[in-house]
């Protein structure tokens, strides 16, 4: 393997600053290849630092063009410099001035960090350390400065210029041909922060009034001409602005709130302060563009940077050790806000989804770590689900502990002790500590801890003593660097179900917390339950309380129980899941057993049929995530190891067609009562009806593909709106023959001139699980549609093909070859984009023999490879490791 010298950065080796950065003075001139920067920074030493020490600045790839202190030259011996750092040997022991000009150029810098020209339009990102490709600075978070910005362009190339916080000036410079613009944050912020817009840009405004009365002009930037599919992103920011300030009493603090939109950026978006970029497939949308899945992204995203105003901007991370502390809890505050906007249940089993597939995942392969990592050669590496979606659980248990009214005391605290400074986990536990009276010493075990924790379940009903035992028990398996596992604390949201639903709980257990909740914070524990007049099922982790793995040894009568009587929606769906779950764990492991299925498929649509009548058109959107069986990633994860993607795959193609063939006419009916005649609207009622009316296309697809076809080439016909007609589409895809080549090439057609729209198309066939299926990505590669330069597109297509479960895995090694070729060539101008890919391995330990052969020989081709960014280096490293 490739020898990487890459230094660790350990968490224990943290020490502030040695300088710090009062006020930072910028005047950016913008050019295309020779963009010029003058950056004045107010420096003083850090009493907390040490006394004497040289000032070194970060940089990366950077040119200098001159440095003066207090105004005056520098002789060349004082400092050294390399396009990586700026070093003052000897710098004063007082406050100072230092005056930095460097060059750099905008339209050659395709790893999109920094300050980049993407269609036209100057942009930056500067999370994690893109601000020092921009100007050689104390690059790191808990160096916070107020920040004056001037920028300068042709105005006719960019009639806007955006920085962060409020404009202070603006005009034109003598001649008329340029202008400029003076902007001023008095918010303290760290580099990371900051950003800046220039470009010929259309845009939507609205006045708001926040709660304190103040009047807040709010923007939404976009490409010229489509300034009329930006309504919903400025509706999104309207009403995550007012839940804000309603559920955690946070008000906006600027004149102005701005948003752009680009259609070239390696995240979905990001939080500057006051100036979010996002991007474009996050802010875009119209009926014909954007399906009701990128309404709800679009509307979480949107609350979700919102959102960073106070969690990650006023109140930031000292290290990016502590990341989570500011994506975890704005995860939760998005989800939180999405929930009351949308239906909360139905939210919930979505979050859960998402959480099982990608961070399940994580967890369970090489790529496992804390939610606060201990140590990192590349932090970009570690935007994870791990510190998103765990993260948002563990902040979402953080409140069933202390109770809401606690949580919000604590938050409150939070805000008011923290603001302004760059906080760590323990100085946000220790809010709630002292809110709720609770010692959270053993709860922080969850920062620290990587791996899902598997919780052992067992009940036993003793009738002449009217009572019913539970014992629990939690185990966690070893992941890289941590063999051996503390018990962390689980809240168990629990309920006894009946002949006639819930059960009173009665238990005298210190273990019992009141409102339906056990703690288990041991190894096991056993809570008895009095006065239960009858054998109850056990729901356990209503609204799936904790982030694990449950054993519980219910049969498949008592699940089917559960999900007819259960009062928990999540544990509703849950036990269908299960029923459904094991079937396939069975048959992917014994691919013998496909007939069996038959058996199951029975089960399942005999205890939809009556909920499919009754309840479905009352709750459709909850109807469609029961309809939808386990994702084949969390089945094979669920198998563990010796996994065989082919025999998932038929074992899940399977139970799909038995379930709509046994359902059959009552599908049909359901289709024709949930078609709709009103205009489209975004709704997450109407969204529900056309999620639970396609997902039936789905079934009816496999299980009568002649009827199928007909019915999803007439719905693309007489689709009103993309929601419909992708639905069409993907139906399709699962009927192989001519008619499917035809609805692909229409659709094309269709949305020739729409980038967005065709970057559905391009992974609607890059999931096709068929032998051709890398024949055709390649192929499409090559279409106008498609380029290496730009993120989306090869998330769409090279992305989506590294989750064709079966194509990438194919027994022939060629889904590795294929990755591992477009990993190599793409880290030489996009790393991050790049290791995002190669992580697409990190399940290949769980694979069958020779499947595991040759993924590990493409991943250790990959790490031999010469001149490897960091970034890939890093995954390739961890994953082999």
């Amino acid at each position: 393997m490739r020898s990487d010298d890459t230094p660790l950065i350990r968490l224990e080796d943290y020490r502030p600053s040695d300088w710090l950065i009062d006020t930072v003075d910028l005047d950016i001139s913008l050019h295309p290849t020779k963009t010029r920067i003058r950056s004045q920074l107010a420096l003083r030493p850090n009493p907390a630092g040490r006394p004497g020490a040289p000032l070194v600045l970060d940089g990366d790839e950077l040119k200098l063009v001159a440095i003066r202190l207090d105004g005056l030259l520098i002789d060349d011996a004082a400092y050294s410099v390399t396009p990586q750092q700026l070093t003052l040997h000897a710098p004063p022991t007082r406050r100072f001035t230092l005056m930095i000009d460097t060059e750099v150029d905008p339209s050659a810098n395709t790893k999109l960090m920094g300050l980049y020209l993407s269609s036209h339009v100057y942009c930056t990102q500067c999370e994690a350390d893109g601000f020092r490709r921009i100007s050689y600075f104390l690059d790191r978070p808990d160096v916070m400065s107020v920040y004056t910005v001037r920028l300068e362009a042709r105005k006719l190339i960019a009639p806007v210029l955006l920085s962060n916080g409020n404009r202070v000036a603006a005009g034109e410079l003598p001649g008329g041909e340029r202008h400029f613009a003076v902007w001023h944050d008095p918010h303290p912020k760290p580099a990371y922060l900051f950003a800046l817009v220039g470009g010929a840009l259309d845009h939507v405004r609205q006045n708001y009034v926040t709660a304190e009365g103040r009047s807040v002009e709010l923007a939404v930037y976009v490409e010229p001409g489509k300034a009329d599919r930006a309504g919903w992103a400025m509706d999104c920011l309207v009403r995550c602005m007012r839940w804000d300030e309603r559920v955690f009493g946070r008000n906006y603090d600027l004149d102005v709130f701005n948003i752009v939109a680009v259609s070239d950026f390696n995240m979905g978006a990001m939080e500057n302060k006051g100036l979010n970029i996002f991007n474009d497939k996050y802010v875009l949308a119209d009926p014909q563009t954007a399906t009701d899945g990128d309404y709800a992204s679009i509307e979480a995203i949107i609350a979700h940077e919102y959102f960073h105003n106070w969690t990650g901007n006023r109140i930031t991370c000292r290290d990016w050790f502590q990341l989570c502390l500011k994506e975890g809890l704005t995860v939760f505050r998005d989800q939180e806000f999405s929930a009351d906007e949308r239906s909360r249940p139905v939210k919930r089993i979505a979050d859960v989804r998402t959480l099982r597939t990608t961070q399940f995942s994580e967890d369970a392969g090489p790529l496992a770590h804390p939610v606060r990592p201990r140590a990192y050669k590349e932090i970009n590496n570690f935007y994870t689900p791990t510190v998103y979606e765990k993260g948002a659980e563990v902040i979402r248990m953080l409140k069933l502990l202390v109770g809401e009214a606690a949580f919000r005391a604590g938050m409150d605290l939070y805000f008011e002790r923290c603001d302004g400074t760059a906080a760590t986990i323990e100085d946000f536990l220790a809010c709630f500590a002292e809110s709720s009276g609770q010692d959270l010493t053993h709860f922080a075990r969850w920062y620290e801890q990587a791996g899902t924790p598997t919780i052992v379940a067992s009940g036993r009903y003793d009738a002449a003593a009217r009572s019913y035992t539970l014992d629990l028990a939690q185990k966690t398996a070893p992941t890289p660097g941590q063999p051996e596992k503390q018990p962390v604390v689980l809240p168990v949201a629990l309920g006894l179900v009946g002949g006639r639903g819930d059960l009173p709980l009665a238990t005298a257990s210190e273990a019992y917390a009141g409102n339906g909740v056990v703690i288990l914070d041991q190894p096991s524990l056993s809570v008895t339950f009095t006065d239960v007049a009858e054998p109850p099922i056990p729901s356990l982790l209503r609204g799936f309380s904790a982030p694990v793995r449950l054993e519980l040894d219910l049969d498949e009568a008592a699940l089917l129980r559960l999900f007819s009587a259960d009062s928990d929606p999540f544990n509703r769906w849950q036990a269908w899941q299960t029923v459904a779950m094991r079937a396939l764990v069975e048959t992917g492991r014994d691919p013998g057993r496909l007939d069996a299925l038959a058996g199951t498929g029975e089960a399942l649509a005999a205890g939809l049929r009556e909920f499919l009548k009754t309840e479905a058109p009352a709750d459709p959107a909850f109807a469609a995530q029961v309809l939808r069986l386990p994702a084949l990633g969390d089945v094979a994860r669920e198998i563990g190891r010796d996994v065989d993607p082919d025999a998932i795959q038929a074992a899940h193609r399977r139970l799909s067609t038995e379930i709509g063939r046994q359902l059959g006419r009552d599908l049909l009916e359901l289709r024709e009562r949930l078609a709709s005649a009103a205009r489209y609207s975004p709704d997450a009622a109407s969204a529900g009806r056309r999620a639970l009316r396609n997902e039936v296309l789905g079934l009816i697809a496999l299980s009568a593909p002649d009827s199928g076809a007909q019915l999803a080439e007439a719905q693309f016909a007489a689709g009103d709106n993309l929601t419909d007609r992708l639905a069409a589409l993907a139906a399709m895809t699962l009927i192989p023959g001519n008619g499917r080549e035809a609805l692909i090439a229409r659709f094309a057609k269709t949305y020739a001139a729409e980038p967005l729209v065709l970057d559905k198309w391009l992974m609607a066939q890059a999931l096709i699980p068929e032998s051709g299926t890398l024949d055709r990505v390649r192929t499409l590669m090559q279409h106008p549609a498609f380029s290496l330069t730009n993120p989306n597109r090869v998330r769409a297509l090279i992305g989506g093909f590294a989750a064709n479960l079966t194509q990438f895995n194919r027994t022939d090694g060629e889904g590795y070859a294929f990755l591992a070729e477009i990993v190599i060539a793409l880290d030489r101008t996009n790393p991050q984009v790049a290791s995002r890919l190669l992580a697409s391995f990190k399940s290949w330990r769980m694979l069958e023999p020779r499947r595991k052969a040759l993924a590990e020989a493409k991943l250790a081709m990959v790490a031999r490879t010469p001149n490897l960014s960091r970034d890939v280096a890093d995954i390739a490293e961890r994953t082999l490791a």
